[in-house]
């Protein structure tokens, strides 16, 4: 405030006069104000609902939190948001703490949030059930995309830290259960910044390997959820999503699941566990093969005791006991044949030989030139047609008569003819 608005002149205290007014431009009364908000609220927790949630290219965050009867602006500057382990959603209860600031230009206020907590849900569970989430609705954790394990794997790689305890709990029950199996350990950090792009590099260059591994393992010792965080991280999920080579996820302990143990095609609740899982046990291979062992030795006898029991069936047939009596009998039984077929064809010979004379002799009967055996003629005319009466002839006609041996020829000199009853 200038000087010219604190002073009076002290002659004329006898009759005082008002203090001129302080007159202050806009941008004096907002930085003013701006000044006094940053001091009294420098550093508060405000509880509230998110709404109006904007995020624009610039990677900032606006949106404003709301309770039942109040509204309050705010903000989360790109590299706070960047840190949050969670996103803001619309409708989500928050615990915001920051600094209540003014903008100048606008005269109005609004809170910069410097830290966020959701209400109810810890900050890593959030952004696990949101990243969860997002997943399951790509289909990353669907069973159809799940590989089988391989029975008996000659080779298995374990992506882990090479000084923790996972790697040697595994080694230890892999050893005793299956000795006849190579492992390849891939040195990452499973815990910490950095952790994440490491897993997923270590799982893509096992995968990239000549002669890759039968099967691969991911997993660390137990721990918090913090402790566990870098496999609940995206890369590290979708690196395991995209192995060709079937994946066990042994991370942390009983209660603690997470993204990598639902996207791998087997989780196992330990590396103990992980290793049970990857080989079987050499006591249960040994009873399995003596199991199918007995079982083939058993079919083999059964069915040695079945053929035994053919062939005595078969040596006890009469064809097998007298083979030349079933040839002799064939050979009685042609003959039989034969000498049937033979008698069949001569009585088929002598009915067929009576059947033509009997066709023969009433065709001789039927035959006009037959009856000359009997002493008669037939006459015809020059053309060949048969005389059958004394009107079919003249005078002076050539005849032509055939008797038994040839043919007269003649000529008629005269016919007569004769009544039937003077013949």
């Amino acid at each position: 405030m200038n000087d010219q608005f604190l002073y009076r002149d002290i002659d004329q205290q006898d009759n005082p006069e008002p203090d001129p007014p302080q007159i202050l431009s806009v941008s004096e009364l907002n930085t003013a104000a701006k000044d006094l908000l940053g001091t009294a609220f420098g550093d508060i927790w405000v509880a509230g609902e998110v709404s109006d949630l904007s995020r624009p290219s610039s990677g900032h965050l606006y949106f404003s939190l709301k309770d039942e009867d109040a509204t309050i602006r705010a903000v989360v500057w790109r590299s706070t948001a960047a840190r949050l382990p969670f996103q803001i959603e619309d409708g989500q209860q928050l615990i915001c703490r920051g600094k209540i600031d003014l903008y100048v230009v606008r005269g109005s206020y609004q809170l910069v949030v410097k830290q966020a907590e959701p209400q109810g849900l810890g900050n890593l569970q959030l952004a696990f059930e949101q990243i969860k989430r997002q997943l399951a609705t790509e289909g990353l954790f669907d069973e159809e995309h799940k590989q089988p394990i391989p029975w008996l794997p000659r080779k298995i790689a374990f992506v882990t830290s090479p000084s923790g305890a996972a790697i040697r709990d595994f080694l230890e029950v892999l050893r005793r259960r299956w000795s006849n199996v190579q492992v390849m350990v891939i040195p990452t950090r499973v815990q910490g910044a950095g952790a994440s792009a490491e897993i997923a590099a270590g799982i893509r260059t096992v995968n990239a390997l000549t002669d890759a591994p039968d099967l691969l393992v991911i997993g660390r010792g137990g721990g918090s959820m913090e402790d566990l965080w870098c496999f609940n991280e995206e890369e590290v999920v979708r690196a395991v999503f995209a192995s060709e080579i079937p994946v066990i996820s042994a991370v942390g302990h009983e209660i603690d699941v997470t993204l990598s143990d639902l996207v791998a095609d087997r989780r196992a609740l330990t590396p103990s566990e992980a290793a049970e899982l990857a080989v079987p046990s050499e006591s249960d291979v040994r009873r399995l093969l003596e199991t199918a062992q007995q079982r083939l030795v058993t079919t083999l006898q059964s069915r040695v005791v079945q053929a035994r029991q053919q062939l005595i069936t078969l040596a006890s047939r009469p064809v097998l006991k007298r083979p030349h009596d079933l040839t002799e009998q064939r050979a009685r039984l042609v003959d039989d044949w034969e000498q049937r077929l033979t008698r069949v064809i001569y009585d088929r010979l002598d009915h067929g030989k009576e059947r033509i004379s009997l066709a023969t002799a009433g065709l001789n009967a039927l035959n006009p030139l037959g009856v000359l055996h009997r002493g008669y003629s037939v006459t015809q005319d020059a053309s060949g047609s048969i005389i059958h009466n004394v009107s079919d002839v003249e005078n002076g006609e050539e005849l032509v008569t055939r008797v038994i041996g040839g043919k007269i020829y003649s000529t008629i000199h005269s016919s007569e003819v004769i009544k039937e009853t003077e013949s």
